[in-house]
């Protein structure tokens, strides 16, 4: 079955510049929860900007079946959860949580 996206590819606006691929779950894209959890790591290749979004609800039977997960250009994960946005220039090594407040704590960095 395919994909039903929250939101459509003719729906993204540009809003950051352009800095490469993530990984990203389905409860963001599909189910349109917001990014609650991300981190950075080390980049794959040239094309990968070594972040990677959850919605912190994903477990690791989810986590494990990869149709569940895809890559996108960060700036379209942006355009899902607009609330990444200051933090895409954190160093690889930054992981970021989101608290109840609504914002998001460094948990490593």
């Amino acid at each position: 079955m395919e994909k039903q996206y929250k939101i459509l590819s003719n729906e993204i606006l540009d809003l950051i510049a352009p800095i490469g691929g993530c990984i990203t779950t389905d409860k963001i894209t599909v189910d349109g929860m917001p990014v609650n959890y991300m981190y950075r790591g080390l980049p794959f290749n040239d094309l990968d900007s070594g972040w990677r979004f959850f919605s912190g609800t994903e477990d690791q039977e989810y986590l494990n079946d990869l149709t569940h997960s895809a890559v996108y250009d960060v700036n379209t994960i942006a355009n899902y959860d607009q609330s990444i946005i200051p933090y895409l220039d954190s160093p690889t090594g930054t992981i970021l949580e989101r608290n109840k407040q609504g914002t998001f704590d460094i948990v490593a960095q």
